[in-house]
C-alpha cells in the first residue's frame, strides 16, 4: 500500500510509515495542484494537514484512493461530500490539539489583560512606558464562554483555576450537563451584559456567522475583553473596530480573522487589539499528537479495515462498510438537511427503518445520521467515534426503530427532529444500487436529489408563484438547474427546492419573500 505525505505532518508521523511492513511512503511537499493531480492515481491513502487543496478534481484523478487522514482538526480544505460518494474514508484527529487551542486562548486574555505585547515592543524600542502599561486582574472578573464543545469546556475548566467567575452559553449543549460540569449556564444576553471577558469557541456556520456584530457589542458591559481563537467571521470586523474606538470593548485578542492573512487590517492599528497569525493549534506536541495519530489511522485502515475518527463513515470493517454504503450517504445528507431546516435546540432524534434493508447493523447508519447533523452545531470535532457522546451532552434522545412495510418504496430511512419549537420530519431512500434521494419533507412529497446549492421555498399553491421566483432569480443572474415542486397532502400550499449553480444571497432571498404568493424561502448546502 502506498501513502502520500503531501503536507509537513511531523517526522513522528513519516517514521510510523516507514517501520511499518506492508507501507510505503512519499514524502512530497509544496506540490502544485497539477503535480498533485499528475501523481494521485499512483496512491492508497493520503496525509495532509490544511496546505492540501483535496478538491473534487483531484479525487477524479485519485483512482486507487481509500483515505484521507487530516494531522488536526479543520477540513475545509477537503471536498467531503465528493469523497463520500468516491468511497474515501476521510478522518480528522478531533484529539490532538486540544489542550494546545484551550492554553492558547487563556494566554491570549492574559497577555491582553497584562499588556504584554505592548510591553515587549516599547521595551525593544528602548522605552520605558511603565505609567502607559497598567493592565487588569483576572481573578474574580467573570469569564464568559460561548460553545462547550472540547475545547470551550477546557478554556472554562482553565479559567476556572484561575479563580474567574465563568458563565456559558450553549444552545446545543443541555444546561444540566453544563450545570453538572461545575458552571453556570445562561442566556446569550445574559452572558453579553455580564461578561468581563468573552471567549468564542463555536463553528463558523451559517448562524455564528457575525455572532459578535454591532447589535451584540451594544449589549456588553463597557469595558469587556474580547477572545476570538475559534474562526474568522463569527465576530464582526467592522463592528469590533467600532466598538473598540468607542470604549465598549477594553480590548481583543485575535487569532483567527475573515480574511487569512489579514494584510493592513484596520484591527492590527490599535494598540488595544493584539493577534497571533492561526497558531492556536500550532505547539510541537500538538504538532506530534496529530502526526502520529493520523499515521495510525491509515495503516488501521489500510491493513486492518478499521475506520477511526472519520468525519464521512461510522467506525466499521471494511467488509460492512461496503454493504452500507448508500445508506450511510443518505443518512448523513438527511442529518445535514435536518440541522439547516431546524429551528431551536434539538431535543429528540427519532431514526425509522422501514422495508427492506441489508440483514446487518444499522448501528453505523444511525451514527452517519447523528455525525452529520451534529457537525452543524459543534466546532470542528464531531465524528463517528464521538457522535453519540455529543448527542448525550447537548441533551439529545435518540430512538431507533425498524418495520417492513415501505409503502411505494423498496426502503425508507424516516429521520425526525423534536425541538421546544418545532417538529420536523424527512424520508429518504435509495433508488437502484446507490442513487439516493429525499422524498419528503414533513407533509410534502417530492423527490430531491440531495447535493449542491439548494433553497427550500414555501408558496402558496395559485398561478404565477413559481414564475415570479424564476424571473426573480434570473433577474440576478441565478440559474435554476434544477427544480422539484411537492405539495401539501392536504392544504393549499407547495414546497418548492431548487438547485442554483451558484449559492442565493441575503439579499435575492429577501426579494424572493417578498413575492406576493411566497410564504417563505431558506437556502443550505448538501
Amino acid at each position: 500500500m502506498k501513502v502520500l505525505v503531501s503536507d509537513n505532518i511531523g517526522e513522528a508521523g513519516v517514521e510510523i510509515f516507514q517501520l511499518q511492513e506492508g507501507i510505503d511512503v512519499d514524502v512530497k511537499t509544496d506540490l502544485t495542484k497539477d503535480e498533485l493531480k499528475q501523481i494521485i492515481g499512483e496512491y492508497d491513502a493520503l496525509a495532509i494537514r490544511s496546505e492540501t487543496k483535496v478538491t473534487k478534481e483531484i479525487l477524479d484523478a485519485a483512482t486507487r484512493l481509500k483515505v484521507i487522514a487530516r494531522a488536526g482538526i479543520g477540513l475545509d480544505n477537503v471536498d467531503i461530500d465528493e469523497a463520500t460518494k468516491k468511497g474515501v474514508a476521510v478522518m480528522n484527529t478531533p484529539g490532538g490539539n486540544t489542550v494546545t487551542s484551550a492554553e492558547h486562548a487563556i494566554a491570549m486574555m492574559m497577555a491582553m489583560s497584562r499588556n504584554i505585547p505592548r510591553g515587549t515592543q516599547s521595551m525593544k524600542a528602548g522605552k520605558w512606558e511603565k505609567h502607559l502599561l497598567q493592565g487588569t486582574e483576572i481573578c474574580n472578573k467573570i469569564f464568559g464562554v460561548i460553545g462547550f464543545g472540547n475545547i470551550g469546556s477546557r478554556v472554562a475548566s482553565l479559567a476556572k483555576g484561575l479563580r474567574m467567575k465563568v458563565i456559558v452559553f450553549d444552545p446545543n449543549i443541555s444546561s444540566e450537563h453544563i450545570k453538572k460540569a461545575g458552571f453556570e449556564y445562561v442566556s446569550l444576553e445574559q452572558l453579553y451584559e455580564r461578561s468581563d471577558y468573552i471567549s468564542i469557541h463555536v463553528p463558523k456556520i451559517d448562524t455564528t456567522i457575525d455572532l459578535l456584530d454591532f447589535e451584540a457589542f451594544n449589549k456588553m458591559k463597557k469595558g469587556v475583553m474580547i477572545i476570538n481563537c475559534a474562526s474568522g467571521g463569527i465576530v464582526n470586523e467592522s463592528a469590533l473596530y467600532d466598538a473598540v474606538l468607542s470604549g465598549t470593548v477594553a480590548g481583543a485578542a485575535l487569532d483567527v480573522f475573515s480574511t487569512e492573512p489579514p494584510g493592513d487590517h484596520p484591527l492590527l492599528k490599535l494598540d488595544q487589539v493584539i493577534a497571533t497569525p492561526h497558531i492556536g493549534a500550532f505547539t510541537k506536541e500538538a504538532q506530534t499528537n496529530v502526526a502520529v495519530a493520523a499515521a495510525n489511522q491509515i495503516i488501521a485502515y489500510l491493513l486492518h479495515g478499521t475506520v477511526m475518527n472519520a468525519v464521512n463513515v461510522p467506525s466499521v470493517s471494511g467488509e460492512l462498510l461496503k454493504e452500507l454504503k448508500p445508506f450511510l450517504y443518505l443518512a448523513g445528507k438527511m442529518g445535514k438537511m435536518m440541522a439547516q431546516i431546524t429551528k431551536g435546540g434539538i431535543r429528540q432524534l427519532d431514526i425509522e427503518y422501514i422495508g427492506k434493508f441489508p440483514d446487518l447493523d444499522l448501528k453505523p447508519v444511525t451514527i452517519s445520521a447523528i455525525n452529520a447533523l451534529l457537525a452543524h452545531f459543534v466546532q470542528d470535532e464531531v465524528n463517528s467515534v464521538n457522535a453519540i457522546t455529543f448527542a448525550n451532552e447537548m441533551g439529545i434522545k435518540i430512538s431507533e426503530s425498524t418495520s417492513k412495510e415501505a409503502g411505494n418504496f423498496l426502503n425508507l430511512i424516516r429521520v425526525t427532529a423534536v425541538t421546544d419549537e418545532e417538529t420536523n420530519l424527512l424520508e429518504g431512500t435509495i433508488f437502484g444500487k446507490d442513487d439516493a434521494r429525499i422524498v419528503r419533507i414533513n407533509k410534502f412529497r417530492l423527490e430531491v436529489i440531495p447535493e449542491g446549492h439548494l433553497g427550500l421555498i414555501h408558496n402558496l399553491d395559485k398561478p404565477g408563484s413559481i414564475g415570479s421566483m424564476g424571473i426573480t432569480l434570473g433577474k440576478h443572474n441565478i440559474n435554476i438547474c434544477r427544480m422539484m415542486v411537492g405539495r401539501e397532502e392536504d392544504g393549499d400550499r407547495n414546497i418548492i427546492f431548487l438547485e442554483t449553480d451558484t449559492p442565493v444571497p441575503p439579499e435575492v432571498i429577501k426579494e424572493i419573500e417578498d413575492l406576493e404568493l411566497v410564504i417563505s424561502m431558506k437556502t443550505f448546502e448538501l
